[in-house]
């Protein structure tokens, strides 16, 4: 089939789609009406007014008064009951979203461990003795940083930036 001819049963199928949503959604709009008849007709008989004494009218009003009561009730115990649930769907929503996003990484716990502890972690039984890390520090005496000249370090600027006379080249402005 050529891009014309698929384009043109692709939009025809759209097209049979729709109708058919729009009969569904009539049809349903119609069941709903026929449903809320029949409901209004079991539960609110017609009114036989005629005939009938100012007292019975008032009794009658305040019967009616009573059932409006009882509905308005039950109404707003629906409405409160599906605030309640769509909130909770809401909540379970934001959680799935969460859940299926970025998982958040424990925070660590400091441990406080010695070197022997960590020696014999690491080489189970064959760290033997206590280390003393303080034995095999380097040694430095006074005398030697002191005898060490301040200006030693300036004369071998050049020398140990490795620049090797590029310094002089910038210095001199070529």
């Amino acid at each position: 089939k050529s891009d014309k001819t698929a384009s043109s049963d692709k939009h025809h199928r759209t097209m049979l789609l729709l109708t058919r949503a729009c009969e569904d959604l009539e049809k349903e709009r119609q069941d709903r009406e026929e449903e809320k008849v029949r409901y209004l007709g079991e539960k609110l008989p017609p009114l036989q007014l005629s005939g009938m004494s100012l007292e019975e009218l008032q009794n009658l009003c305040k019967e009616l008064h009573g059932k409006i009561d009882i509905v308005d009730e039950e109404r707003y115990d629906c409405e409160s009951k599906v605030g309640k649930h769509n909130k909770d769907i809401h909540e379970l929503k934001l959680k799935v979203q969460d859940l299926g996003g970025k998982f958040k990484k424990p925070a660590l716990r400091k441990v406080r461990v010695s070197a022997d502890e960590m020696m014999r972690a690491l080489l189970g039984s064959k760290h033997k003795g206590s280390m003393d890390l303080r034995a095999n520090l380097k040694s430095v005496k006074k005398e030697d940083v002191l005898t060490t000249e301040v200006g030693d370090w300036r004369k071998n600027v050049e020398a140990m930036s490795g620049m090797e006379g590029r310094k002089k080249m910038f210095d001199t402005g070529a």
